[in-house]
């Protein structure tokens, strides 16, 4: 299956919070968008490895994405080295991707600028001829997406480039909250954590909604990219 957009994030509901609202644009344009999860999050204070594998699978129902795998590298120790870099290139040469989609450049977390660079490391890798890698017995061909974006997530790191969805953000916050055990819940009597408050929930919405602001939308997501982002004439830009 060839995929338009490739989406990785380092843990189940990265993707959902950095860029949800912009993949549920693309697919209702008609693109076809998947996302490889590189931990089961097992590290997680609250729920469970099992618990996140069934809260990304209704997270990707809910955003209607053609594909969602995960890598199982161990969460909070995985490496930006030659064994997860070929793990990854196996998954960009699976689907061919024409964009790919990662983790914030620098954050809070200490997975998700690794879990960055790793992916843009891979996308490099995976258009040389010689690094040869084989996925259910067959040899794979070569491919480097075009394009390789970061999502902006914990930090506000200032975006390259914003895309306005509008019109999306319901969709976003369903499949962010299709992972239940992680925000907030009044009820529950587990441990406390940055992203289980109803500050952090709010934020979801009103960080859109600023960067919206910024260009005369109601809601846009960020970006950062690695190289220079073109357009065709200036009546393209918003």
């Amino acid at each position: 299956m060839k995929l338009d957009i490739l989406a990785f994030g380092a843990h189940p509901d990265d993707v959902e919070l950095g860029c949800a609202a912009t993949i549920a644009k693309e697919i209702s344009e008609g693109k076809k968008v998947g996302i490889v999860d590189l931990t089961r999050g097992e590290l997680g204070t609250r729920g469970s490895a099992e618990l996140r594998d069934k809260e990304a699978s209704i997270a990707a129902d809910i955003l209607g994405v053609s594909v969602r795998e995960n890598l199982g590298f161990a969460d909070g120790f995985f490496k930006n080295d030659k064994e997860h870099q070929l793990e990854v290139i196996k998954m960009i040469r699976k689907y061919q991707p024409e964009i790919v989609l990662c983790n914030a450049i620098d954050d809070r977390h200490i997975d998700h600028p690794k879990g960055s660079q790793l992916v843009s490391d891979a996308c490099f890798l995976s258009g040389l001829l010689k690094i040869a890698t084989e996925l259910d017995g067959v040899q794979q061909e070569k491919w480097r997406p075009k394009q390789v974006y970061h999502y902006i997530q914990w930090k506000n790191i200032e975006p390259d480039f914003v895309v306005d969805v509008t019109g999306f953000m319901d969709k976003k916050i369903s499949s962010v909250m299709a992972y239940s055990s992680q925000f907030f819940d009044p009820k529950s009597n587990e441990p406390e954590t940055p992203i289980t408050s109803k500050n952090f929930t709010d934020s979801i919405e009103y960080r859109a909604r600023d960067l919206g602001r910024l260009i005369g939308v109601d809601f846009a997501e960020g970006f950062t990219s690695e190289r220079y982002v073109a357009v065709e004439n200036l009546s393209k830009l918003i």
